[in-house]
């Protein structure tokens, strides 16, 4: 599908709200929007929200969402979802008790929503969140939070313009244990940061990604069984309708990038937390391939074992490791001239933990350190500090980061701009590994370069 004939298609669509999407570096006076205002919300106001995307994930965040509101004196309810697979629609619908559609600009032409849920595949999430704000709602927009790093740019001056809240849906960084780390390398625990490091691991028999496919389902598809393939395929290359493009999005770069934004993104976004200061890449440069057995040999594009090296301005570097067809994992930490903080030992990189280590490089007198404030708390060994964190529930913490920051207007743990930062390094990545070259981060122009860019 060309790019002018989709923005017909959507203008066409989203005529009622006065929706122009999609164009690169266009700010909301150039779309020629009219903004409209949000819902003023009370300490009581009950959150109503519409969900786009009501698949695996799309299903679980409602899921979340609802159990939250059990829990919170009912501070928000899912009025109305879309999909454009009717089975899905209309599974949702009546879970949730609420109205179903199957094209998404019902959810946001609505009055009555503040809120959207974009829980579709990575390459609409750009232009539903865009056309929510614009619609005067608030957006908990799921990771990688945008397909392309054109977007990225799009999204954080639609959410400078619009003064709507937006949170990217990595439930990981509401965790204690990044803020926790964040404090310990504020306080100079580890001195100057030299590098961090990270890894995703899985194994399965299945491969990864291989979800079941639907045989019935499809665009000539009756009743229950009907997709809107051409509404699904949207921003994304016209091809005749595909199953497992459909079913296993992931595999195909026109919809995803794979481990990179599928799971990476997780472990990056963190870590723009813990620096203190999230930073754009100034190099990264990505290598990998489709190295697993029988199950990862049928029909993929993207690799099953991915890795990236990462430098930045600020003077340290980020290297990545990860493979779905084997499960050992790395530990998640960063270096620092003076120690090294250890947020994750055991596991994948967004598992709870009741506590992170802090490992000296040289030999300090802990007694002394114990005495300052710094200190409250902690355990002292005799080789490392452990610092504890509080266990909770990551995707209900998320939540009510969320549900707060809608009520408050601040800015919520993984906003626009630090998850635009995490996006650009993850989509450098996935072109690195696909031009296999090296490339440079351009701040002022948000274009990658092949050649280093001159502060």
């Amino acid at each position: 599908m060309s790019d002018s004939l989709n923005r017909r298609d959507l203008l066409k669509g989203a005529g009622a709200a006065g929706i122009a999407l999609g164009m690169a570096k266009t700010t909301f006076a150039a779309r020629g929007n009219k903004m409209e205002p949000g819902r003023v919300l009370g300490a009581n106001d009950r959150i109503q929200i519409g969900v786009i995307g009501v698949g695996g994930r799309g299903y679980y965040v409602a899921e979340a969402f609802t159990q939250y509101a059990e829990k919170n004196n009912n501070a928000c309810q899912i009025m109305a979802v879309s999909d454009v697979y009717e089975k899905r629609r209309k599974r949702a619908a009546e879970k949730f008790k609420c109205d179903g559609y199957l094209d998404w600009h019902e959810i946001i032409n609505r009055k009555d929503l503040d809120a959207v849920i974009v829980a579709t595949p990575d390459h609409w999430h750009a232009k539903m969140a865009m056309a929510a704000m614009d619609s005067g709602k608030d957006v908990y927009l799921e990771k990688p939070m945008v397909h392309t790093n054109d977007e990225a740019h799009q999204l954080v001056n639609t959410v400078k313009e619009t003064k709507r809240v937006l949170q990217v849906g990595s439930q990981t960084t509401s965790a204690d244990q990044w803020w926790k780390a964040r404090k310990a390398i504020a306080d100079g625990m580890i001195g100057k940061i030299i590098m961090s490091q990270g890894s995703y691991h899985r194994n399965s028999i299945e491969g990864e990604w291989n979800w079941p496919i639907d045989e019935a389902a499809g665009p000539e598809g009756k009743g229950e069984d009907y997709i809107d393939w051409k509404t699904w395929l949207g921003p994304a290359k016209s091809r005749p309708y595909d199953a497992d493009r459909f079913f296993r999005f992931r595999k195909y770069w026109d919809y995803s990038g794979g481990v990179a934004t599928d799971l990476f993104y997780h472990v990056v976004a963190p870590l723009n937390i813990c620096w203190g200061k999230a930073q754009f890449p100034a190099r990264v440069v990505a290598s990998g391939g489709i190295y697993g057995g029988p199950a990862f040999q049928e029909k993929r594009e993207v690799p099953d074992t991915f890795h990236v090296m990462a430098e930045y301005a600020e003077g340290h570097s980020l290297v990545l490791s990860s493979s779905m067809a084997n499960s050992q994992h790395i530990p998640g930490l960063i270096r620092g001239h003076d120690g090294t903080i250890i947020m994750v030992d055991h596991g994948e990189f967004e598992r709870g933990v009741d506590h992170i280590t802090v490992k000296p490089e040289f030999e300090q007198d802990w007694k002394t350190r114990e005495k300052k404030p710094i200190s409250a708390g902690y355990k002292f060994g005799l080789d490392e500090i452990q610092i504890p964190v509080e266990k909770s529930d990551m995707m209900a913490a998320h939540i009510d980061n969320f549900i707060s920051c809608m009520r408050s207007r601040e800015k919520p743990h993984l906003d626009v701009e630090t998850g635009a930062k995490a996006v650009v390094l993850i989509n450098l990545a996935v072109q690195s590994y696909r031009e296999g070259k090296v490339l440079y981060w351009d701040e002022k122009r948000w274009k990658a370069s092949d050649k280093p860019v001159k502060a």
